[in-house]
């Protein structure tokens, strides 16, 4: 009898502790002796290169891939356990991915932003959270009024971002902050 596959996103806000998660998650399979492999998008070089790190410093060693088709390359035949970091950053093929490994009997556990600044699903993340055996929402502590925040607010130039600016911009506390739905703004008119 195969092993029962299972696919569980952790999502939620930036700060929230996704990465930790991951890493927690990571570091409890390499404890029961599991064969796992660990992947992020090469996008993501904010902290490491090759490791997923956390705002909190805490990081562990990843493979970095381009893209959906260089991640199922690197795939081992006899891994158990695969973790994906700021899967957010994938294109729509993630889903298929995680679903056939799920359905082959590996554990799946992938981690992003269920939400980009606009508040609206962020790349694959729709489909993966329906996808999901399992979905882990975290939440984080809104960096204006200390309340329970659920969403990213993006800043420039000390202000709002408006509602047209690009999706994907990489960054940390110089660009992002965790929001409460009461503290979270928008500019909503477009550029001049």
């Amino acid at each position: 009898m195969k092993p029962l596959g299972k696919l569980t996103v952790v999502c939620g806000s930036m700060f929230a502790g996704k990465s930790e998660e991951l890493i927690r998650l990571a570091r409890r399979a390499l404890y029961a002796k599991r064969k796992i492999q660990v992947f992020k998008p090469s996008i993501d070089d904010r902290y490491h290169q090759t490791m997923v790190v956390s705002h909190q410093g805490v990081s562990f060693e990843a493979e970095t891939v381009n893209g959906v088709n260089e991640l199922r390359k690197k795939l081992q035949s006899d891994v158990q356990m695969v973790l994906i970091e700021e899967v957010q950053f994938f294109d729509i093929s993630i889903v298929e991915l995680c679903v056939e490994l799920a359905d082959n009997g590996v554990e799946v556990i992938v981690a992003g932003l269920d939400q980009d600044f606009r508040r609206q699903p962020f790349g694959p993340m729709a489909s993966l959270l329906i996808a999901a055996d399992e979905v882990v929402k975290l939440r984080a502590i809104c960096m204006k009024c200390g309340q329970t925040a659920s969403h990213t607010y993006r800043m420039v130039d000390g202000k709002p971002a408006r509602w047209d600016d690009p999706i994907v911009l990489i960054g940390a506390t110089e660009s992002y902050e965790a929001r409460c739905r009461n503290c979270f703004e928008i500019r909503k008119s477009k550029k001049k």
